[in-house]
């Protein structure tokens, strides 16, 4: 039997007409927001408290969680030269409890979406960094792109790199014959 993916989604420049007709096709039923500030000046309607009135009145479950798995952490050590270095963010304990409650949420297969205002994956921190995170942990990660199509982890990272290895991917793939696996 396959297994529920978590999803990815965000808002953008889509109604929230738009973003509920999504949400029904994937038939999500927890949103997780992973905004740093969960407000929006142009769009309102995906302020925090209307959004979670909104998706209340679906059906759907709204989850804040923009504290702990936010691209725009408080913590000021997750930051070089003012920009936030997801391989800081990442080692935080804040951050790695968010992880491990979406990994709660898979083991027992709610349907959720992680949601942030950026409509591309490749532009987002859930596509950067909160999907290859899960992806690591072996968690299957959809993201639900701009136009309302299914796109993998992989194939957003082939979007970010333009096809190129990462430095750290190319020096994984240099030292995987050094490994001793037991």
């Amino acid at each position: 039997m396959a297994t529920i993916p978590i999803y990815t989604i965000g808002y953008g420049n889509r109604s929230l007409e738009q973003f509920l007709a999504l949400l029904a096709e994937y038939r999500i039923a927890f949103v997780v927001d992973v905004r740093s500030q969960p407000y929006s000046r142009f769009n309102p309607k995906f302020s925090r408290g209307d959004l979670e009135n909104s998706l209340k009145q679906h059906k759907i479950r709204y989850v804040y969680m923009g504290d702990t798995l936010g691209g725009r952490p408080k913590d000021d050590s997750c930051y070089i030269d003012g920009r936030v270095d997801y391989t800081k963010l990442r080692e935080q304990d804040f951050y790695q409890a968010g992880i491990s409650r979406l990994r709660t949420a898979w083991e027992k297969q709610f349907r959720v979406a992680v949601m942030c205002t950026e409509i591309k994956p490749e532009e987002c921190h859930r596509g950067k960094l909160i999907g290859n995170t899960l992806v690591e942990q072996g968690i299957d990660v959809v993201h639900i792109d701009e136009f309302g199509h299914e796109k993998g982890q992989n194939e957003v990272n082939q979007s970010i790199t333009g096809g190129q290895l990462t430095l750290f991917e190319a020096n994984e793939k240099m030292s995987f014959s050094r490994k001793i696996y037991f």
